[in-house]
């Protein structure tokens, strides 16, 4: 199954440049019918008049990330119940999930004797105590000596930034050097003692840190947020220093690790102009609040999306202006489909941040999110001619065409991003050319489309969406069957848990013949996409026809559940009535009742060699122009990829 590419900008880390591709399927062309949309009845929380009810639907609200709505039904379960302590409990957290931080630490303060929340009470009661510069207080609230070492850092760290608040720089910065704990606190520990030495104007000591924060590559990857603000941080020391090759020898050390980020070339052009920018961090709030944005940045890799939520919105508490935090947050909004909050996050972002062209191409993915297509395209359009070098701006724009499947235009934008990237495209590039093929591919322009699959896996030999996509392309046309299939199985090896990948390398057994092959890999399939229809369908098929057609019609049955295309119903519920066809047979029928059957043109195809292939006799070219009209004038020139109709009498 050839997979829809969900273009997103950032992934969760400091990487906003790259894309994300993946989540939802590309699947093969196909009519679609649009389902109208029907209006819903706002629901108001105020109509509640039962504590199960305010509950019960505080808890869905929940569930579903709408923590506003969460927040009012919980208050009104409180008024029936105030001394639910359940009820307490889940709207902090709500509160603290929606931005909501004072409303929270009351309740915190409520609640801090109650074990069940205490990791939650003593944070959030410790950063307030900072927030309100009472450091003493703070040191207090965060002791821990608890087993879990991430809690243990993450503490430390924030009480050493309490400790600088109260203007003891030098014992801060011995108890962030003292530390003891697993090889992963290294990138963390090093930052946080490098930002915090330049933060005191310990400019060698900040130096030493900083240095060997950016030489831990290996922790980067664990981190690659902090590892980022460590090379701007850095960067930023050697600068105000007076040093300016070495600053750009910082730069120089990020390009490595993150090609083409959008804050390092901007630092660098400042740098580059004589500006001494500021240091990021320079209090003890926007201290503690850098602590649970690594914290929380590193979680992001790990789809730990309401841990990730909660120390990033107690992060923008302390430090409302940290615009990687803003793009960080809008990103979980997007996550959880909510693009107008998202743009209310993007739009934060300062006007003069490295970062505002990052949040102004997630704005375009986000109104494109809200169903305003023609705005997302007005939007990302104006950005690639400010700066028509910038590829993302091509990608952004491209994956609002695809959605919107205006493949013509996408093929004419992912043009332009190779003109601009020019004669020597570097691996980052892989993604245009793929992208470009898929459009080309799904305006049946093979001949154009395959280069370009090529090309991607030229610059990036082993990245599985291209293997998976040509491979799969081949397959389907019947042409270069070994490669086609051996290219899915690179694939699924590279993405063992990626359902769309396995179908692609099932439904290829299948399209073989091999049908044995198909049901193991299309069981794993669904196993690991189970409410996917298209998947669902496949595996059907294939219990067809090694016998199992009682498994295949509930299969079947089951797709239909699963909302499949409009166009899809019809043909699953006449494989539930009459099953499926034995091929032998389906030939047979077609020679007898003078039905038709598709055919993909190959390359160096032409209709009378297609007559002689499939009809057995070069003479019946006049029939295969007789069921195509259109060939008539250009029966030399078939494009590679495109369908067209035989008469009975297939071979």
């Amino acid at each position: 199954m050839r997979q829809r590419f969900a273009i997103r900008l950032l992934s969760g880390a400091a990487f906003a440049f790259v894309l994300a591709l993946g989540a939802a399927g590309f699947q093969p062309a196909r009519a679609e019918t649009a389902t109208p949309a029907v209006a819903e009845k706002p629901f108001d929380p105020a109509g509640v008049d039962t504590f199960s009810g305010a509950f019960l639907a505080g808890r869905t609200a929940d569930v579903d990330k709408d923590y506003k709505t969460a927040i009012s039904l919980y208050r009104k379960a409180l008024e029936l119940e105030p001394a639910n302590p359940e009820i307490r409990q889940r709207l902090m957290i709500a509160l603290f999930m929606n931005g909501d931080f004072k409303d929270g630490v009351k309740l915190a303060e409520d609640m801090k004797n109650d074990p069940s929340v205490e990791r939650i009470t003593t944070v959030v009661r410790g950063l307030n105590a900072i927030y309100d510069k009472n450091y003493a207080e703070a040191e207090k609230i965060l002791k821990y000596s608890g087993p879990n070492d991430l809690e243990r850092m993450m503490n430390s760290l924030i009480v050493a930034w309490a400790r600088m608040g109260s203007g003891k720089g030098k014992e801060a910065l011995s108890m962030i050097e003292g530390m003891k704990g697993p090889q992963w606190f290294g990138i963390f520990k090093n930052y946080h003692a490098g930002a915090l030495a330049a933060a005191t104007g310990n400019v060698s000591k900040a130096r030493s840190h900083l240095n060997e924060a950016v030489a831990d590559r290996d922790g980067g990857q664990t981190a690659p947020d902090t590892y980022v603000r460590a090379v701007i941080a850095l960067a930023t020391l050697e600068a105000q220093q007076g040093n300016k090759q070495k600053a750009l020898n910082a730069i120089a050390a990020g390009d490595n690790f993150i090609n083409n980020y959008a804050p390092l070339k901007a630092l660098r052009e400042t740098i580059e102009q004589g500006g001494k920018p500021q240091q990021q961090v320079q209090t003890a709030a926007q201290g503690a609040a850098a602590v649970l944005f690594s914290v929380g940045s590193a979680l992001n890799r790990q789809g730990a999306d309401d841990a990730v939520a909660l120390y990033l919105q107690a992060s923008f508490a302390l430090d409302p202006q940290s615009a990687d935090t803003l793009v960080l947050l809008g990103g979980l909004a997007e996550g959880a489909e909510q693009p107008e909050r998202a743009i209310e996050f993007y739009k934060r972002v300062p006007q003069d941040s490295p970062m505002r062209r990052i949040s102004e191409l997630q704005l375009g993915l986000a109104l494109a999110q809200t169903g305003d297509i023609e705005e997302a395209k007005k939007h990302l359009q104006t950005l690639i001619a400010s700066d028509p070098k910038d590829i993302r701006s091509y990608l952004a724009y491209g994956g609002v065409l695809s959605d919107a499947k205006d493949y013509a235009a996408m093929a004419e934008n992912f043009d332009k991003a190779v003109d601009a990237i020019g004669p020597l495209p570097n691996r980052s590039n892989w993604a245009v050319f793929f992208q470009r093929g898929i459009a080309y591919e799904r305006l049946k322009k093979w001949d154009q489309a395959e280069p370009n699959f090529r090309k991607a896996l030229e610059l990036n030999p082993d990245q599985p969406q291209v293997l998976n996509y040509l491979g799969y392309s081949w397959v389907d046309m019947n042409r270069n069957l070994d490669e086609g299939l051996e290219m899915i199985k690179r694939a699924a090896e590279l993405r063992p848990d990626d359902g769309y990948i396995v179908d692609s390398l099932g439904w290829a057994y299948y399209r073989l013949g091999r049908y044995d092959n198909a049901v193991d890999e299309l069981e794993r399939s669904v196993q690991l996409k189970a409410g996917d229809p298209t998947l669902n369908d496949h595996l059907g098929d294939a219990y067809w026809r090694v016998g199992r057609k009682f498994e295949a019609r509930y299969q079947w049955q089951r797709a239909l559940t699963m909302k499949p295309e409009m166009t899809e119903i019809p043909k699953i519920e006449a494989k539930i009535k009459d099953g499926l066809s034995d091929p032998a047979q389906q030939v047979a029928s077609a020679n007898a009742d003078g039905a038709t059957a598709d055919y993909t043109v190959l390359a160096g195809d032409t209709v009378a060699k297609i007559a002689e292939k499939m009809l057995g006799d070069a003479k019946r070219a006049s029939d295969i122009l007789k069921l195509n009209p259109s060939l008539k004038d250009a029966a030399g020139e078939l494009k590679a990829g495109e369908t067209i109709k035989l008469p009975a009498g297939v071979k």
